[in-house]
């Protein structure tokens, strides 16, 4: 068998043959002709109207113009292709992108050295934006007549145009403004394609004051842009909220007092409020949260049951002793730092409001109220349980004793991440409010559900009713599950289910929002801190060289101006 192939064709009597290897060379040089010419990468220049391949404004989708292109490329030429090779390789002709052309007729950016012509203004407005130069048709801007750019169509005078740009160039009718160019060019790309929406490293605050300039609306904002504006305007208002707090406080102040009282002040301020301002307030910091750490052990190990069973029999063992003497201690040391804190506050009314100071007063008033209720005399053979008024002086005092665990918030003092916690939970109002509505409205509707079905199997009646329903229904959604009251029926273990799954969904509707605020709330409160001590480590150093320059002008033998009086020598 001949290693070729034979193909015959009537011309004449002649009849030429074709190897195999020349038929696969001719096969490849066909298949890298098709794909050299249907990539899409084009290798010439586009016609008029269509983005030059990697020459358009990065994020906007706004070509620049370029110039016409020759009738036959040079690349063309060089592969010896014909012109019209397209047509016969390709089923159908080219689909044009019509988007990328409307585009170009409503808004385009021109080079900023282009040798274009004049604008005429009668079709169209040139407008040079931070060297970014823009050409748009008054057709475009006729759907926004209340912007800055309509409004330049109806000036008749330079004074007017003037009040609307900051330059204007009368011989290439080109108008100038000194605004952000890439809000700009945000801005015009909603003009061209009709979106308004926002880059992710674009200050949302600084584009709304760019959309007042340029005449437009926020509401054209995309939704999760107008959202993400409407977050930011409220911290914005709620950080407003509190400097007009701190200036109202600072403005109630009195001034600086020279004296040796207000230095102490000064000082006593630093230490207990500041944690930070020195040796002594890293101190002060730190015997309290020691303070606080035994309070909480010696709360703990006074609940044991052999001081529990000495208690209840009036009897104090050697232990009891030594927890009433650390008790003791820690109180003496919570009412020392509460006055502190009470005498060096310059607002005494609003010492009383703060939310931390009325922790301290609910924890250490009740070790006072016991010492005296326990020194009450009693009558003669009246055991300490016997009288239902002791009983309830007993469970007075069990309450107010275990409100010491109230010592732990103080740790908020000192304690950043608390201090978030807080935050979070005052500004995250609105979700927990929402989860609470979810949850109620959840538990009403699964705890009858459960207690009909039940009670309608007729096995065990651990639902005796509706309402020890809700106790269920709570624990199930909020996936804890203590077993204490378990559905035996199939209708019972459906309605479980249910609520189990609803719990899972109804909580992670608020957990992502709220968590967003914690981690924001976290990074606020640590840039606030770092500001503080940015603002503090300045002061010294302005007041140590102040200082310096002090002394060196008293120092000096020849003063320039008139000599300092004697108090400052």
């Amino acid at each position: 068998m001949r290693n070729e192939c034979t193909f015959r064709k009537r011309q004449g009597k002649r009849a030429w043959k074709l190897t195999l290897p020349e038929t696969a060379v001719f096969g490849i040089f066909l298949f890298f002709c098709c794909i050299s010419t249907a990539s899409p990468s084009l290798p010439w220049p586009p016609r008029r109207g269509l983005p030059r391949p990697g020459r358009e404004t990065a994020g906007k989708g706004l070509p620049e113009t370029g110039g016409p292109s020759p009738a036959m490329p040079t690349p063309f030429r060089a592969r010896g292709l014909p012109p019209g090779h397209l047509r016969r390789l390709l089923p159908g002709r080219l689909p044009r992108p019509a988007a990328k052309g409307l585009y170009y007729r409503r808004a385009r950016r021109v080079g900023a050295l282009d040798a274009s012509p004049a604008a005429d203004l009668k079709k169209e407005i040139l407008v040079n934006v931070g060297g970014r130069r823009y050409v748009l048709p008054w057709s475009t801007l006729d759907e926004f007549p209340l912007s800055r750019l309509s409004r330049l169509r109806l000036c008749r005078s330079h004074e007017e145009i003037a009040q609307l740009c900051d330059d204007y160039d009368e011989d290439n009718q080109e108008f100038f403004f000194d605004r952000s160019p890439s809000a700009f060019g945000m801005i015009v790309s909603f003009l061209a394609a009709g979106r308004l929406a926002l880059l992710r490293e674009t200050c949302v605050l600084s584009f709304r004051e760019e959309l007042a300039y340029w005449g437009i609306e926020e509401a054209r904002l995309e939704k999760c842009c107008l959202r993400e504006l409407l977050r930011r305007l409220e911290e914005l208002a709620e950080l407003r909220q509190q400097e007009t707090l701190h200036l109202r406080r600072e403005a109630r102040r009195p001034a600086g007092d020279p004296s040796r009282w207000g230095v102490f002040m000064h000082w006593l301020r630093e230490t207990v409020e500041n944690p930070r301002s020195g040796l002594p307030g890293k101190v002060f910091a730190c015997l309290s949260i020691l303070f606080v750490a035994t309070t909480a052990v010696s709360l703990c190990v006074s609940t044991m049951p052999e001081l529990r069973a000495e208690e209840d029999k009036g009897e104090c063992s050697q232990k009891c002793y030594y927890i009433f003497i650390v008790e003791t201690v820690c109180v003496a040391w919570f009412s020392l730092e509460f006055c502190l804190r009470f005498v060096q506050a310059r607002d005494k009314c609003q010492f009383f409001q703060g939310p931390l100071n009325i922790i301290d007063i609910l924890a250490i008033s009740p070790y006072y109220v016991s010492l005296a209720v326990s020194g009450e005399p009693r009558e003669d053979g009246e055991r300490p349980g016997g009288g239902s008024y002791l009983e309830k002086v007993g469970l007075a005092l069990r309450v107010l004793r275990a409100l010491r665990i109230l010592y732990v918030m103080r740790l908020a003092r000192h304690s950043l991440g608390l201090q978030t916690l807080g935050l979070t939970v005052r500004r995250c109002t609105r979700e927990f409010g929402l989860l609470l509505l979810f949850l109620c409205v959840a538990v009403t509707l699964f705890s009858p559900l459960v207690y009909v079905a039940e009670n309608e199997s007729g096995r065990v009646l651990e639902f005796t009713s509706i309402p020890a329903s809700y106790w269920w229904a709570v624990i199930s959604m909020t996936t804890v599950g203590y077993g204490d009251m378990v559905p035996r029926s199939v209708p019972g273990q459906m309605v479980a289910l249910s609520s189990i799954l609803s719990g899972i969904l109804i909580m992670a509707f608020p957990a992502t929002s709220i968590f967003h605020t914690f981690s924001h709330s976290y990074l606020e409160l640590k840039k606030e801190q770092e500001r503080l001590r940015a603002r503090l480590r300045h002061l010294q150093t302005a007041a140590s060289a102040s200082e310096h320059e002090l002394l060196s002008d008293v120092d000096d033998p020849t003063p320039e101006g008139p000599a300092l009086p004697a108090k400052y020598v």
